[in-house]
């Protein structure tokens, strides 16, 4: 499930289904329609794929995820730091704050994820 890559629009239309999931293939071919200016056999065939992929399921017309947004996202930064920076998140961290350093309230988050993650009880 890591390797799935997702287009700027995919993203988007992923999106989209899970803001408002549960929700119906016809109204999605409604809100590409307005939003992407898409014909209904470009929103199947984009959903198609998007189920194709793992993280959507039509059944019977309702779309629903195999996989939530959160998590998704959470695959594609863990491959972006293994990709980029050899798995090492100090070295992603240290590239991230050179040039924009951290905040009180964003190094307090980040402290106290550091001692969820080292301590997950």
């Amino acid at each position: 499930m890591a390797d799935i890559q997702l287009g700027i629009i995919e993203a988007r239309y992923a999106d989209m289904i899970w803001e408002r999931e549960p929700v119906t293939s016809s109204e999605l071919v409604k809100l590409t329609a307005a939003e992407f200016h898409w014909k209904r056999t470009t929103a199947h065939n984009v959903l198609r794929r998007l189920c194709d992929k793992g993280l959507f399921r039509n059944d019977g017309g309702t779309v629903t995820s195999l996989i939530s947004r959160q998590e998704f996202y959470s695959l594609q930064s863990r491959r972006f730091v293994e990709d980029t920076f050899d798995g090492s998140l100090p070295a992603f961290i240290a590239a991230f704050t050179k040039n924009a350093p951290l905040s009180q309230e964003e190094a307090a988050e980040i402290r106290a994820m550091i001692d969820r993650a080292a301590d997950p009880r």
